[in-house]
C-alpha cells in the first residue's frame, strides 16, 4: 500500500496488551502494565508498588480500573483516549464507575452503528473461532478497531473489540 512505497518497508502492526486469553480469562501480566501505565501517568515519580497504593485517590475503586484496561482490550491509545474523554466529562476525582460505565455505553452504540450486517457474520467468527481470514472484510475489521490482534507464544489470535463484545448482535 502507500505506506510501504513511502517508507520502503511494511508497517509494522503494534501489538495489543494482552488483557485476556484467548479462553476469555484475565491475562494478570497484561493488565498489571496497563494499570502501572495509566497510574505513572498521574505519579511519574512513585515506585511501582507505591502508585498501586494510590489507586483510589483517581479512581472510585480498583475494580473501576481494572474495567478501564479490560474495556481497552490493550489498545494503549484508545485507552489513554477513553481515559482523557472520562476525565473532562467527570471533571473531578476520583473517577466513578458509573461515568467509566457512561463512556463505554456511548462507545458501544457509536461502533455498533457503523457495523454492516456482512461485518456482524465476520464479527461472530471470530468471537467464535479467534481467527481470521486473509479475506478483505477482516482486513477492514481489524483496520476499524472492530478486532484485535494478539499474540501469545508468537502465535497471533484475534478478538472483538471488547466495547463490542456484549453487542447482542454477537449472540
Amino acid at each position: 500500500g502507500m505506506v510501504t512505497e513511502r517508507f520502503m518497508t511494511d508497517p509494522k502492526v503494534l501489538p495489543m496488551v494482552p488483557v485476556q486469553l484467548r479462553d476469555g480469562s484475565k491475562h494478570e501480566p497484561g493488565m498489571a502494565l496497563l494499570r502501572q501505565m495509566v497510574l505513572a501517568r498521574a505519579f511519574p515519580d512513585l515506585e511501582a508498588n507505591q502508585r498501586l497504593s494510590k489507586i483510589t485517590a483517581i479512581f472510585d475503586s480498583p475494580e473501576t480500573l481494572d474495567r478501564l484496561c479490560g474495556a481497552s482490550g490493550g489498545h494503549v491509545r484508545n485507552l489513554l483516549r477513553f481515559l482523557n474523554d472520562w476525565i473532562m466529562e467527570e471533571g473531578k476525582l476520583p473517577l466513578s464507575r458509573n461515568g467509566l460505565e457512561r463512556m463505554i455505553k456511548a462507545q458501544h452504540h457509536k461502533l455498533v452503528l457503523a457495523i454492516t450486517d456482512d461485518e456482524w457474520d465476520l464479527l461472530r467468527t471470530v468471537a467464535k473461532d479467534k481467527k481470521v481470514t486473509g479475506d478483505d472484510g477482516y482486513q477492514i475489521l481489524i483496520r476499524s478497531r472492530f478486532v484485535y490482534e494478539y499474540y501469545d507464544q508468537e502465535e497471533p489470535w484475534f478478538d472483538v473489540n471488547p466495547i463490542l463484545a456484549e453487542a447482542k448482535e454477537l449472540v
